[in-house]
């Protein structure tokens, strides 16, 4: 099913998604294009099952672009540069009224400077900003030279794009329209029978094997550390299925009553149960916020990898609500401060101390809000750009849809 404009006055959108977090992206920016202009909308691209669902008839199948690592990528590299130069003709073809990037630079870039050279004439919209303020700063002034426009999912990142001449929208973070913030704590406690004076903590070691295997000993050793003084303590460990096997075999002899859950409707319910967090760095860090959930972020990576990022990361924190508010409100332990000891105390007082408990509640409010929790849809904001730029760019060249098929 394609939801097409039959009357052919609507905007016509090319969207190109390389990846499972970009086909969520443009699903979203799909419903929301679609609300904004009464249906009156086209779409054409390449993306994945969602996408499709939205009425994307994809190119070809997103997951020719789903690769990760040089050694992955070498093998493909010949159809990769066809699907490139398949997508680059078939826009030609189209000319649509914008062209949208969904993260995937790798793909998306350079299908993008090829356009740009080819046709100056369409508009080009990338969505993800590069963490150009984390390293490679350049890539900025690279960016600002092929694209017309760019959406921004952290309300920090305009400004170092558009000192390049790049026009930059904060639009907000995808992740508040999860349900991050929505979970039922009563019926969490309800379906594993957990007392009201049990004291949860939810354990999110990570989602990739290496993490997990660093992190859960660690983890487990600061759990035993805290039931002396914490009798009640349960804790909640989130998994996915990559990684599900290996959480389950290591929480086994946990020194607290540990129950493994999966699924977002689970993991979000543990968050409304708990009082608070032990996370690994990551996303996760952000849905914590947005459930405002009393967290400490921990991490351990191997020496000689943190030794060369050292030297190329330009940031004070690994969290991006530290990093929003530009101070440590959420505890980071990191590398030789991820022990067990510093763990426990900074849970200890998370789960005693009621002031600092409030403090932080009240500052991931604010990143909430910078977020846009509670306010207008990130997708919403981001079709909004999108179809004030086509506007902007009809309004420059009248005659531009005429030439169209």
């Amino acid at each position: 099913m394609t939801h097409s404009d039959p009357a052919g006055d609507g905007p016509t959108l090319f969207l190109i998604a390389g990846e499972p977090s970009g086909d969520a992206l443009g699903a979203r920016l799909m419903a929301a294009a679609r609300r904004l202009t009464g249906g009156r909308v086209r779409f054409v691209g390449i993306g994945g099952e969602k996408m499709i669902a939205e009425g994307l008839v994809s190119l070809f199948p997103m997951g020719e672009l789903t690769l990760f690592g040089i050694f992955e990528l070498l093998p493909h590299l010949p159809n990769l540069i066809r699907r490139i130069d398949q997508t680059v003709a078939e826009i030609r073809r189209l000319r649509p009224d914008a062209v949208i990037g969904i993260d995937s630079p790798g793909f998306t870039v350079r299908v993008a400077t090829k356009v740009r050279a080819a046709d100056p004439g369409i508009p080009l919209i990338h969505y993800v900003a590069p963490t150009v303020w984390a390293w490679k700063p350049k890539r900025a002034a690279k960016y600002a030279a092929i694209y017309d426009h760019l959406l921004a999912i952290l309300p920090f990142e305009p400004p170092y794009f558009e000192r390049e001449g790049l026009a930059c929208t904060f639009v907000g973070h995808s992740v508040v329209e999860g349900g991050a913030g929505k979970g039922d704590g009563a019926a969490f406690r309800a379906r594993h029978g957990l007392a009201p004076a049990d004291r949860i903590v939810a354990v999110l070691p990570g989602s990739r094997k290496g993490e997990v295997s660093r992190l859960l000993p660690d983890f487990r050793a600061t759990l035993e550390r805290l039931r002396p003084g914490h009798p009640t303590l349960v804790a909640v460990v989130p998994t996915v299925a990559t990684v599900r096997d290996r959480v389950a075999a290591s929480i086994a002899d946990w020194p607290v009553r540990t129950l493994l859950v999966e699924g977002d409707a689970e993991k979000y319910d543990a968050f409304a149960a708990a009082e608070v967090a032990l996370a690994a760095s990551g996303t996760v860090a952000l849905e914590l916020a947005l459930a405002r959930l009393p967290t400490v972020i921990a991490y351990r990576l191997n020496p000689v990898t943190v030794a060369l990022y050292r030297r190329l990361i330009r940031v004070k924190y690994v969290n991006l609500v530290n990093l929003m508010l530009d101070r440590m409100l959420v505890p980071e332990l990191l590398q030789q401060d991820c022990r067990p000891d510093r763990l426990a105390a900074e849970l200890g007082r998370l789960l005693d101390d009621p002031t600092a408990r409030r403090e932080q509640i009240d500052g991931v409010a604010e990143v909430a809000r910078w977020l846009g929790q509670g306010d207008t849809p990130p997708s919403e904001r981001a079709a909004r750009a999108i179809l004030a730029v086509i506007a902007d760019n009809r309004a420059k060249h009248p005659n531009a849809g005429e030439l169209r098929p």
